[in-house]
């Protein structure tokens, strides 16, 4: 992707309405921020026909700071919105950006069948393996044994993979990053956001105030430098050998269908035929 410049990015921004921001410093919302609105850029979006849909949380935060049309909807229903945006204007660019609570929790179920009906959306969702603006309580993404608010003696249930799960789900498009690896990143979200059906990226970015202090993984430089470590491309997870990939995680695209028929194609075909039988029936 070519470069772009601090100033075109500020261009998109609310920066004299709604700065400064509510996340912690280091946290990577900020990273994952620039990275959205070089996307956008990069794909030649008007910002008249883009709309963000967030849910609750920091993450939640995100669409309130870009100068677009947007809806900050209830906990977990940010993709109900985002569906009836985007039958309702077909033209726009629908995004959504949720946490994992947010989209795997509360907002599981909608998740799913989003991805199963391969729904012409993009879907950000930012994994920091707790729900951190509610105080570090454990999510479905939390690791077995990690501690959390409400797991003082460590968390007893195995972590939910999202990427697998939206794989598994039918999703069109599907990839993993992290906010440490940024060329990558703002790459992955112009790719999911130009795909034809249901485009995933799953991007984990670190909550050193909560999941980070109650687990003492260190400052959030910390925790940025165990995504380094641990992340693996695509291309160099295919040859590790099940020792090897031990406490690593793959990054880049997981998953490309492309569909001969969207979702929203198909809607649209059945609202023609609906209205030509009515036609008939009136003639």
């Amino acid at each position: 992707m070519p470069p772009v410049s601090r100033g075109v990015v500020h261009g998109w921004l609310r920066h004299d309405k709604k700065f400064p921001h509510v996340w912690c410093p280091g946290c990577g919302l900020g990273v994952l921020l620039g990275s959205l609105v070089r996307a956008m850029i990069t794909l030649g979006l008007d910002k008249n026909n883009v709309a963000l849909v967030a849910g609750i949380g920091c993450t939640g935060r995100l669409p309130v700071y870009v100068d677009v049309g947007s809806v900050h909807a209830t906990h977990g229903r940010a993709l109900t919105f985002a569906t009836g945006v985007k039958l309702a204007k077909p033209e726009l660019a629908v995004i959504t950006v949720m946490g994992d609570g947010d989209a795997t929790a509360i907002g599981g179920n909608h998740l799913i069948h989003a991805a199963r009906r391969n729904m012409d959306l993009t879907a950000i969702i930012v994994n920091n393996q707790n729900y951190g603006m509610t105080g570090g309580q454990y999510s479905p993404t939390t690791p077995l044994g990690a501690r959390a608010s409400t797991a003082t003696y460590g968390n007893i249930e195995p972590p939910l993979d999202i990427s697998a799960l939206c794989m598994a789900a039918g999703a069109g498009f599907v990839a993993r990053s992290t906010v440490y690896h940024v060329t990558q990143l703002d790459d992955l979200l112009a790719q999911a956001i130009s795909h034809r059906g249901f485009g995933v990226v799953e991007v984990l970015s670190p909550c050193h105030t909560n999941f980070g202090r109650q687990n003492k993984l260190g400052s959030q430089i910390d925790m940025m430098r165990a995504f380094k470590e641990q992340a693996v491309r695509v291309e160099r997870w295919a040859k590790l050998d099940g020792a090897r990939r031990a406490g690593r995680f793959p990054i880049g695209v997981l998953a490309r269908r492309d569909e001969d028929t969207t979702y929203l194609e198909a809607y649209g075909a059945m609202v023609e035929r609906a209205m030509a039988q009515g036609r008939e029936g009136q003639s």
